[in-house]
């Protein structure tokens, strides 16, 4: 496929993307391409913040397209050196649009309030608020606590980790007792794990996992989400003796054959959610059994104590542990929440009619508030203040 090519498949995703179209199928190869590499996240994210695609969207006037395109361009040119890929990668979704005719439907659906050009500057804080990082909390057998990030090695006799992930040595099966690690991630962390059988899972911000350092055979294998989220990627139960894997959780039991899947559980939330992306789980609330199928998610409500399943696009879900936020009709109230474990910050709604407003978006973990706030603000919010490690939204 040539760079032309390319550059029309890749329009065609995005066009779709922005006018709400966009199939299951074809959602997948346009977070495959953002996950390809951060250039690609920056030419989607440009196009996005700076908010001239809502003008594109507006005019059926190829001219007019080109003329807003070049206004657009003389002023991100100087920015970075991917910006060089958006005047093709644009003069082909600008055709794109144009054939599905979107008009104001985009505009409509997606901008729940309008920003006036003399809006008041943001206001932001000198002091540096900055993306989340791999760092964690090791809580060793004895009660001992090691902290793990980058540049900061660490070995024990059955684990050792390069500050960014920890691996378990594999285990034979012969330990007679099971001893139990904690791994903890703040705000603002993530972090990787091999777990001793070789099952390998992501934690999110503000999450603990409890796990034996060695499992032992003939029992089942059991961890336990304390809090927060994790995708989990099992090893086998046929690698392990027939060796079920369970995920327990105060609220819940999740009985794996060997599987991936993730769960969502944080303290301050009233649902808990296990979401299958492929192989086959059961969960157990109160003794009553829900089998999910791949591309399914439980919901359960933990205020009725009620368990509700439905089909969800899976790629949207997990796309945290690849780098990503995947915002799909979200609440901004529910957006903050995850921006606030990220970032590490407190969110105040000074305009509580914000809170249900919804915005749609894919973004970049790695960019700094500002840039994804300055892309809320094209579409959603009216404006916001930075005060030391708080976010107002007005």
């Amino acid at each position: 496929m040539n760079k032309e090519e390319e550059y029309l498949k890749i329009a065609r995703l995005i066009a779709s993307e922005f006018n709400l179209s966009i199939s299951d199928e074809n959602r997948k190869k346009l977070y495959d391409w953002l996950n390809e590499s951060a250039e690609n996240r920056d030419i989607y994210n440009e196009i996005k913040r700076d908010g001239w695609y809502q003008s594109m969207l507006d005019s059926n006037n190829e001219y007019e397209i080109q003329e807003g395109w070049n206004k657009l361009n003389s002023r991100i040119k100087s920015k970075s050196k991917v910006v060089k890929l958006l005047p093709s990668i644009w003069k082909y979704a600008a055709a794109v649009v144009v054939v599905f005719g979107l008009g104001y439907y985009f505009k409509d659906y997606v901008f729940n309030q309008s920003v006036e050009d003399d809006v008041i500057p943001a206001i932001v804080d000198t002091n540096e608020i900055v993306p989340g990082t791999d760092k964690a909390t090791l809580t060793l057998e004895d009660g001992s606590q090691i902290a793990l990030e980058k540049g900061a090695s660490f070995q024990t006799s059955n684990a050792k980790s390069n500050g960014e992930q920890i691996i378990y040595d594999a285990g034979d099966g012969s330990s007679k007792e099971l001893v139990y690690n904690y791994l903890t991630i703040p705000r603002g962390g993530q972090y990787y794990i091999v777990l001793s059988d070789g099952t390998k899972v992501w934690l999110n911000s503000e999450s603990q996992l409890k796990y034996p350092v060695a499992f032992i055979d003939n029992i089942p294998r059991e961890v336990e989400l304390v809090y927060g989220e994790a995708y989990f990627d099992v090893s086998p139960s046929l690698q392990h003796k027939g060796a079920k894997f369970k995920v327990l959780n105060k609220s819940q039991e999740v009985e794996v054959l060997g599987t991936e899947f993730n769960i969502k559980a944080y303290s301050d939330e009233t649902n808990v959610y296990t979401t299958l992306v492929e192989g086959k789980v059961a969960v157990d609330f109160n003794g009553k059994k829900q089998n999910l199928l791949p591309g399914h998610q439980s919901n359960l409500d933990l205020k009725n104590n009620e368990v509700s399943v439905s089909k969800v696009d899976v790629n949207v879900v997990v796309a945290w542990k690849n780098g990503i936020f995947s915002f799909r009709g979200k609440s901004l109230k529910d957006i903050m929440k995850v921006i606030s474990r990220w970032y590490d910050v407190d969110i105040v709604f000074e305009n509580k009619e914000l809170e249900q407003l919804k915005f749609k978006g894919v973004l970049d973990k790695r960019q700094s508030i500002e840039e994804i706030l300055s892309i809320m603000k094209s579409t959603t919010i009216n404006n916001y203040e930075i005060k030391d490690k708080t976010i107002i939204l007005k």
